[in-house]
């Protein structure tokens, strides 16, 4: 799944991998539109829309696809989420770089999103496990997963519209760091469990002081270990 996206950072450059060829985007909370723009200037993507809700971002978005002269293949939107976004027929929706609470908000509030010919791929700043929790109650089947790095580690998700409720399948662990990122193990992996290790440990420990409930934590924690083991003797 390779894709020419030169400029982009490698957190955009993954997002951009998870879109179908020949795909129709929808980019929520464009910013300065890069994804759209790189989409579609290398052959990705036919075509897009580029939406923010703040103005100034949409101004930004605005003014690049003009300076790169894709006015004729990307539409510029000034709405909120995926507010009137189902007209332009998006495949692949891409929303990143905002809170996991949020996006699953944005979705839940845009039932076209429910067709399993539509394609999402998002990136949560926060609360990974919210939003994993709500795709699989929801009826999302959750196709691929990424760990990537920058000045910090993002998480990457992509998912479909199947009907099927697969959350009883999950446990906390599997919500928090993603069953397919689990499955593929690897460098990031580890980092990624150390950070959330090193959270959870502070929260028990400030738990236990006040002599309250820790339980969720210690069990979480001890998940995390016995995972972060597996995949440290498998490098």
């Amino acid at each position: 799944m390779e894709t020419k996206t030169k400029g982009l950072t490698p957190r955009l450059r993954a997002v951009a991998e998870l879109v179908r060829h020949g795909a129709f985007v929808a980019d929520v909370g464009t910013d300065h539109a890069y994804l759209p723009i790189a989409l579609v200037s290398e052959g990705r993507a036919v075509g897009a829309v580029a939406s923010d809700i703040n103005e100034g971002p949409y101004l930004r978005a605005k003014k690049n696809v003009e300076e790169q002269h894709l006015e004729n293949k990307i539409t510029t939107v000034h709405c909120a989420g995926l507010s009137g976004i189902d007209k332009y027929s998006p495949t692949d929706i891409l929303i990143c770089g905002m809170g996991g609470e949020l996006i699953a908000s944005i979705i839940d509030d845009a039932p076209f999103t429910k067709d399993p010919s539509i394609r999402l791929v998002l990136q949560p700043m926060t609360h990974p496990e919210i939003l994993r929790e709500y795709l699989l109650k929801n009826g999302f089947e959750i196709l691929f997963e990424r760990i990537v790095k920058e000045e910090k580690l993002y998480q990457i998700i992509c998912a479909e519209y199947s009907g099927k409720n697969k959350n009883i399948d999950y446990n906390d662990a599997e919500l928090l760091l993603g069953r397919l990122n689990i499955n593929a193990g690897g460098e990031q992996l580890v980092e990624l469990v150390c950070h959330h290790l090193n959270i959870l440990e502070r929260i028990s420990t400030a738990k236990h002081s006040a002599l309250t409930d820790a339980t969720f934590e210690d069990g979480l924690i001890e998940r995390l270990k016995e995972i972060k083991n597996d995949c440290s003797r498998a490098l």
